[in-house]
């Protein structure tokens, strides 16, 4: 897969190779140098491997260009600014990246959302999100710090009820009837839903069943101040903040916005869903 994380792997290789043959090197010498492999040099210098801290500073030396390792380390950190691996995020349990979340929340003016499967974390109850955490906690076998986490996610949703915020928000239809829960704690998110209609921070839309679409929703993904777009994937969540990854994410929302309905037909779409569980 293209992204921009790989080009920009593709080109902290590029910069090595650079280093390396400005120095008067070829693969094999700069492998004796290190006490590499030489397809460790290849690897990273065609971007088919990522380099750590430590492995900057060596090539660094190694080119007799210490100097640049300050450099390097930096165009380092910026890969990982793009991608960063739920396993690795998660080592010490979700409660670190909800505490994450809730200042990028803070910080964050205006929101463009779109989830196809899941109530937003925004805006969960703490039953739902209860259950989310603990699945996924399951899933990537990492510690489960399920009750700390929880309450990271419901600070989040403080923003809320902050002044001067805009949370505009879409939903596939089909996300209010996935029962990923208990059905009474469905019940309950459902009805949570319906207590944000209205809301001057919220514009919460959904995307019916059978609205003609002009664009396929691929997955969901949030737009932060019309600057930068997270995507999170199983294993990975994704970061771009080129003005191009903008626009094209902020072209399909608009897309699905067409499609979306508010207000009262929102309240109706829910209400359909609640139905299902009428008796709890």
């Amino acid at each position: 897969m293209s992204t921009d994380f790989q080009s920009a792997r593709v080109a902290l290789g590029a910069r090595l190779r650079e280093l390396r043959t400005e120095a008067g090197l070829n693969g094999k010498d700069m492998a004796a140098r290190l006490g590499w492999q030489r397809s460790k040099v290849s690897r990273l210098e065609n971007g088919k491997q990522t380099a750590t801290a430590t492995d900057l500073a060596e090539w660094a030396r190694a080119a007799g260009t210490p100097a640049q390792a300050a450099d390097l380390e930096s165009r380092r950190r910026g890969l990982e600014s793009q991608q960063r691996s739920w396993r690795r995020q998660l080592a010490a349990g979700h409660r670190s990246v909800q505490d994450r979340y809730v200042v990028e929340y803070q910080r964050t003016a205006t929101m463009r959302g779109y989830e196809a499967t899941v109530i937003p974390g925004l805006f969960q109850t703490p039953d739902y999100a209860r259950h989310l955490l603990i699945q996924n906690a399951e899933l990537m076998r990492s510690p489960r710090d399920t009750e700390a986490a929880v309450q990271s996610r419901m600070r989040r949703q403080e923003v809320l009820y902050e002044a001067g915020k805009l949370f505009r928000v879409l939903m596939w239809e089909g996300a209010l009837h996935a029962l990923i829960c208990p059905r009474e704690v469905m019940a309950g998110q459902l009805d949570r839903l319906v207590g944000l209609i209205g809301m001057s921070t919220v514009e919460l839309g959904i995307v019916p069943l059978g609205a003609p679409l002009p664009l396929t929703p691929k997955h969901g993904f949030w737009i932060f101040d019309e600057e930068r777009v997270i995507v999170e994937t199983v294993n990975t969540e994704l970061q771009y903040e080129s003005a191009d990854d903008v626009e094209l994410y902020g072209r399909v929302w608009d897309g699905l916005n067409e499609a979306a309905a508010y207000g009262p037909k929102a309240h109706r779409l829910i209400a359909r869903a609640r139905a299902q569980f009428q008796s709890v």
